[in-house]
Formats: structure tokens, C-alpha cells, sequence
């Protein structure tokens, strides 16, 4: 079976891809949105190739930043990245922007799912929600409807760990796992910098899910 995940680099999407590289065939898709971490692009690339993804596509999509305009501390120089949540780290419907041209994707090659990494931490993010998640699928599925029942189209179910009740730290458990060490190499940090800068929120929840994992944290962070 094939799948399209929406792959960052970062540890979710990286676990998540060791946890169903058996299951599927995967084709990856990374979005260059005009984040500050323009380095997960770099790194998706280097871990497309390590669970040897069928294809790996990088999208340029950088007018986001513009159209996102003063709102968001991930694509806005001006705004600082906080150290715990905040609403200004929620880029307006991303993941319906990744996840519907990855259903593009998957139509067009008959894939069965379309997958990305959200997780039972993800809570705050409404488009990381289950609710979300199944309406998105229904609509693009009805968008895609008379292809569907031409045979020309498969339908698509699209699928988080957070539709499983999976954790970070139940990822990191599974990543680890399939990777051992390599895990370490996978980018969070929504800052800039070439090693994580271990302060700002994404950064903070990474090394919560190493501690709850009960894996020690091989990561290099700048503040150590």
C-alpha cells in the first residue's frame, strides 16, 4: 500500500515514518513555508533517504509567509519564539494547506493515506484534531468523488498518531526503536541555528519526551 506523509524532519514526522515504513510504501512531501527552521527542510531530505522513502518531494509554498503577514512567531523575523505555547506559533490552517496538496499527491497516484504526525500533545492546535482530520478527509474525498467511482482515484483516509492515541513520547519509543541513534539527528528547533537552541517551545517539548520516554537525550542544544 502507498502513503504520502508530510514529512518535516522533525521528531514526529520522523517517528511517525519509521512506525508505518513497514506497513507502506512511502512517498514524502516537505513544505518550504518561509519558517525561521529552514534547516528541517535540509534534514527531511537526509532522512527521507535513511527510511528509504519510494519518492521524497520538497514544495516550495514561501508566499505563506507573506499571506501569514504579522501574525506568526514561525515565519515572522519580527516576532520572538516563545518558550512554552502560544498562540502566535499557529500558522493559520498549515496543515490543511500540507495535507490538502498531499492529497493532490496521493490521488494522482492511487495512494491509500495521507499522513502526518500529530499526536495526543497536539491538542491546541485545532488542524491537529481528529474532528479536523476526518472532515478534511471527507471533503477531499467528495472533492475527488466521481474519480473515485470511475476507479480512477483510490479513495483516502488521512491518518495521525493522534487518531491512535499515540503520545510524543510513544513516537519517540517507536522511532527509537527503528533508528537508534539517527533519532538524535532529527530537527525540532523553530530557530535557525545549526544545533537546537534549546529554549524555545518545540525545543522544550522534545526534551519532555526523551525524559518520558526514559531515553537519554543525545541532542545538542545551545544552552548546554
Amino acid at each position: 500500500m502507498k502513503a504520502v506523509i508530510v514529512f518535516s524532519g522533525g521528531l514526529d514526522s520522523v517517528c511517525t515514518a519509521a512506525y508505518l515504513q513497514k506497513r507502506y510504501e512511502l512517498h514524502g512531501i516537505t513544505f518550504s513555508y518561509g519558517q525561521k527552521a529552514s534547516r528541517e527542510v535540509k534534514i527531511a531530505h537526509q532522512f527521507s533517504q535513511l527510511l528509504k522513502f519510494r519518492e521524497h518531494k520538497i514544495v516550495n509554498i514561501e508566499f505563506m509567509k507573506d499571506l501569514y503577514e504579522n501574525t506568526n512567531a514561525l515565519t515572522n523575523s519580527k516576532i520572538a519564539i516563545p518558550s512554552k505555547f502560544d498562540y502566535s506559533i499557529v500558522a493559520p490552517i498549515r496543515n490543511a494547506i500540507f495535507l490538502s496538496i498531499a492529497s493532490a499527491w496521493a490521488f494522482s497516484k492511487k495512494a491509500e493515506a495521507v499522513v502526518y504526525g500529530a499526536h495526543i500533545g497536539d491538542t491546541r492546535y485545532p488542524d491537529c484534531r481528529p474532528i479536523f482530520t476526518k472532515l478534511l478527509a471527507k471533503a477531499l474525498n467528495e472533492g475527488e468523488v466521481d474519480g473515485i467511482n470511475l476507479g480512477l482515484r483510490k479513495k483516502i483516509k488521512i491518518w495521525s498518531p493522534f487518531m491512535d492515541n499515540l503520545s510524543k513520547s510513544d513516537l519517540l519509543k517507536k522511532g527509537y526503536k527503528e533508528l537508534g541513534e539517527q533519532i538524535f539527528k532529527s530537527w525540532s528547533c523553530y530557530g535557525s541555528g545549526k544545533i537546537h537552541c534549546g529554549k524555545c517551545e518545540s525545543c522544550n517539548n522534545r526534551k519532555l519526551a526523551f525524559i518520558k520516554s526514559k531515553i537519554l537525550d543525545k541532542t545538542r542544544y545551545s544552552d548546554f
